[in-house]
């Protein structure tokens, strides 16, 4: 097999890796729930989240008893990596196996280090949702394809971060939700919601009405909505107009059947400048959900190079 490319923004087919996708996607819900299991609620669900790390995808820091373990997807080594704040460490291959194989192997090393896994052992906001410990059907693992998408993380992390640094009110993290399989970063006006609906596949509405309890503006990537995945932004609720406004640089776009803005990763990744493309998306989107939903944009927003322009701040980073 061929190394990974390590181009900054590099190609990758949904339909060249639809299978590895898929078990993967199993594999980060069941480590998903590990967090889920021994973290404390924070609003909107935030504690169960993953985050883009240096090599992969980790838990980051997991409260157990008087300690703390990780757990992380190491997409480089093609490890899972679980280190215990006792020492203790324990790693699981990253190469093609059942889901029910990778479950049993995670739960042992678990635990060996004493760690307990009380999770709901079903995948969530998918359908079929096959027990883990049945799911015999999802076994592929392509280690090119794997990193290929971290490094679209990795890209996409880093942009969406830039504009997270915009918004100075509620503002989730940038974060990676298993349920969906998206990275996700979330505005808050600061007013309550309407109920949401629900109606996600194998998955409680009320999980949902959490979810979306706030008045919100929301965006991310996943790995769908164009043939190498799709920069996405939408509003909840989706304030009247909101599909009509523009969605910023050329092959951005409103999808009816998902009812969001989308914007093809490989119209960015082509772009002269994908970092330009990208955050104008995200700006021209949020400008319509906060415009049209007449946020207080006054009291939500900043420079987050305000104190760059500073004589004074300047000269106690110098002193410093």
């Amino acid at each position: 097999m061929t190394r990974p490319s390590t181009t900054t923004w590099p190609s990758l087919r949904v339909s060249d890796w639809t299978d590895t996708r898929d078990t993967l996607h199993m594999w980060t819900q069941i480590v998903g729930k590990i967090r889920m299991a021994h973290a404390p609620l924070v609003n909107h669900w935030w504690q169960v989240t993953l985050y883009v790390s240096p090599r992969g995808l980790t838990t980051s820091t997991i409260p157990h008893r008087s300690g703390a373990f990780e757990i992380e997807f190491d997409f480089v080594g093609h490890q899972l990596e679980i280190r215990s704040s006792d020492g203790g460490t324990r790693s699981v291959p990253l190469r093609p196996m059942p889901v029910a194989e990778f479950y049993t192997r995670v739960l042992d090393a678990l635990d060996r280090l004493g760690i307990e896994a009380p999770i709901r052992p079903h995948p969530n906001e998918v359908d079929p949702a096959i027990p883990f410990a049945e799911d015999h059907t999802h076994a592929s693992y392509d280690s090119e394809p794997a990193t290929l998408f971290w490094r679209q993380l990795l890209q996409a992390d880093r942009v969406i971060g830039e504009f997270r640094s915009h918004f100075v009110g509620k503002v989730s993290p940038v974060h990676f939700f298993w349920g969906g399989m998206d990275l996700a970063c979330t505005r808050f006006s600061g007013r309550p919601a309407p109920p949401h609906p629900g109606g996600a596949p194998n998955c409680g509405d009320w999980v949902m009405v959490e979810g979306y309890s706030r008045e919100l503006s929301s965006c991310g990537f996943w790995p769908g909505g164009g043939e190498e995945g799709a920069f996405y932004s939408y509003a909840y609720p989706g304030p009247d107009g909101f599909a009509d406004r523009p969605a910023g640089p050329d092959g951005a776009f409103f999808s009816t059947e998902f009812q969001q803005f989308l914007l093809p990763y490989e119209a960015a990744r082509t772009a002269s400048d994908p970092d330009r493309v990208v955050t104008e998306f995200l700006h021209a989107t949020y400008d319509a959900a906060a415009d049209l939903g007449r946020w207080d944009r006054a009291a939500l927003e900043d420079d987050p190079f305000r104190w760059n322009t500073d004589p004074a701040a300047r000269q106690g980073n110098d002193a410093g």
